[in-house]
């Protein structure tokens, strides 16, 4: 072999090696270059199944939400009230209130929901004086709604109000309260005498609840121009008897036996009811 021949394959064996070290390398930064495009790929994916994975969740969500039952309270168990003036029976009104002339009916706009009735009586004995009486009748009825509560329930914190209401009368003395039996789901008499210029007057009120109708009964007497006051004793008793026959009546009115409770159904909403204007307890307009 030649000089020259030697010489040029020493040569080409010093540049080979170069050479595959390069094309290694090149390799190396070809294969380092996909790494991370492979990641970001990867990256995106995972993402992209993330926000899938929320999506899904909040439609299962508002799915659920609107799913969800409405609110819904028990229906009240009374729906109407009786014809107010006849609450009482004639009988009853005899021995009340004698000498009245048919009853006045309350003014309301909704006689479902509020209605009254008031009779006054006045025995006249010339010069030996007379007596008074005074009865009236008043019915409130409430509804279930969702927002108020059920109906008993209202009824009920209107009751204890009638009851404050009777206890805080303006003016009254020697008042008493007292439950009253078997008329219906809770009821009692407050009783105190009213000094007027006229004479003395005992006032008995009745508050009743029965279901998720309160009645509240006003009767007062009064010896005048002379004449004996009554006894406290029988106006109670009196004013007892005609309450358990307007609660009956109310019962009655809304097929419902003395002893039956009927039951409410449960529903969404009602028509809230309003405190109606009751007929406060009251001395005489008129005497002789």
């Amino acid at each position: 072999m030649s000089e020259g021949t030697m010489q040029l394959r020493a040569q080409r064996d010093q540049r080979d090696p170069q050479a595959k070290r390069a094309k290694r390398l090149t390799r190396v930064l070809v294969g380092a270059a996909a790494v991370p495009v492979m990641l970001v790929a990867a990256g995106c994916s995972s993402d992209s199944g993330s926000d899938d994975g929320k999506d899904k969740a909040a439609e299962e969500s508002a799915a659920s939400k609107s799913a969800s039952p409405s609110p819904t309270v028990k229906a009240a168990a009374y729906g109407k009230l009786p014809e107010p003036c006849s609450v009482v029976s004639k009988k009853t009104l005899d021995d009340l209130v004698p000498k009245a002339d048919s009853g006045k009916e309350g003014s309301s706009n909704d006689t479902a929901m509020r209605a009254g009735c008031s009779w006054d009586s006045l025995d006249d004995n010339g010069v030996k004086g007379s007596q008074f009486r005074w009865l009236s009748v008043s019915m409130l009825r409430f509804e279930s709604d969702v927002t108020r509560g059920e109906g008993e329930k209202l009824a009920h914190d209107y009751y204890l109000k009638q009851l404050k209401d009777a206890q805080a009368a303006e003016g009254a003395k020697s008042l008493k309260t007292a439950p009253v039996s078997r008329t219906g789901n809770e009821a009692s008499v407050v009783s105190y005498d009213l000094k007027k210029k006229e004479g003395t007057f005992k006032q008995q009120t009745v508050v009743a609840r029965v279901e998720n109708v309160v009645v509240t009964l006003d009767f007062n007497g009064a010896g005048l121009a002379g004449d004996k006051t009554p006894d406290a004793g029988d106006l109670v008793k009196d004013a007892q008897k005609a309450a358990k026959e307007a609660v009956a009546a109310v019962m009655k009115a809304n097929d419902t036996s003395a002893g039956g409770k009927p039951s409410g159904t449960p529903q969404g909403s009602g028509s809230p009811s309003k405190p109606a204007s009751e007929t406060s307890s009251k001395a005489p307009s008129k005497s002789s």
